[in-house]
């Protein structure tokens, strides 16, 4: 079965949790660079979320595109740090786990916000996706996008370089009209425009939503297409305590706000930033 059978057939999909934030933990500096500096700790971690059960590990490569790398000064290659991301997840996949392209902002606003244009972003977003299609994903998963456009440049990209499927995931945070992502973009403006991209599956990840407000943004997707709704909330909202961001929720309460989102129609399901294998293991007990 290929992922686009899988999406189509399984009634609830398991995917994996944080990355960023585990790496954290065991004292590293969050991000892709580790699959170059410390590919050992993000194996390590790859290996307890496939321990876990779930169905679908993401490669360490959230922002590992050219612009987001020159920008941030990472002094790595493009190349090497998507191409070891896909090994190392792969290598944890083994032949029972299905493996996404992990693919996220520039980092820069579009024109005309700022100074970055449609085609340079789609260019960097080109790039990635090719080297991680060729390291040999099954998918691609665009996340953490708070512009649809931006969001559109990468399923434009991802199309253009390979006949995999695209799930895109939009960060979603409350306002006094509902849910928008910080560029002002509603759940309703982003269900419609991703759906008639003909991607594979619309959700939201991250944001400034625990997981039962989440469950509203699935319920208003549900509303909006007919395409598989992801949802990959953080373990609660952030909170700074002694200048460090901690997210407290508990696995048991992690599972129980997922449980929420899986009754308002998501059929994919992980978890974003603080979620650990602990976190997983409680979605998948609960499936």
């Amino acid at each position: 079965m290929n992922l686009s059978e899988l999406i189509l057939n399984k009634d609830v999909i398991l995917l994996d949790g944080a990355m960023g934030t585990e790496l954290a933990t065991s004292g590293l500096e969050m991000g892709g660079q580790n699959n170059v500096t410390h590919p050992d700790m993000v194996l390590a971690i790859h290996k307890e979320y496939a321990e876990c059960g779930c169905d679908i590990l993401i490669t360490n490569t959230l922002t590992m595109n050219r612009i987001y790398i020159k920008t941030h000064q990472l002094g790595i290659s493009v190349k090497e740090v998507n191409q070891q991301g896909v090994q190392l997840a792969k290598s944890a996949a083994g032949n029972r786990l299905y493996v996404l392209g992990d693919i996220s902002s520039t980092g820069k606003l579009l024109e005309p916000y700022g100074d970055l244009s449609e085609e340079d972003a789609y260019q960097a977003f080109k790039e990635q996706a090719a080297l991680l299609a060729g390291g040999g994903v099954d998918g691609f998963i665009i996340e953490t996008m708070i512009d649809i456009n931006e969001a559109l440049c990468a399923v434009r990209a991802c199309k253009n370089v390979a006949s995999l499927p695209i799930i895109v995931s939009m960060a979603f945070a409350n306002s006094k009209n509902g849910e928008h992502t910080m560029m002002g973009n509603s759940v309703k403006v982003c269900a419609k425009a991703l759906t008639e991209q003909g991607v594979h599956a619309i959700g939201a990840n991250c944001g400034d939503l625990d997981p039962s407000q989440m469950a509203s943004v699935v319920a208003k997707l549900g509303q909006e297409t007919s395409l598989p709704i992801l949802s990959m909330p953080n373990a609660g909202m952030p909170k700074l305590i002694d200048n460090q961001t901690v997210f407290d929720l508990s696995p048991k309460e992690f599972a129980s706000g997922m449980a929420e989102c899986i009754n308002a129609g998501a059929r994919l399901v992980g978890g974003c930033c603080g979620t650990s294998p602990a976190h997983i293991l409680a979605v998948k007990n609960l499936l």
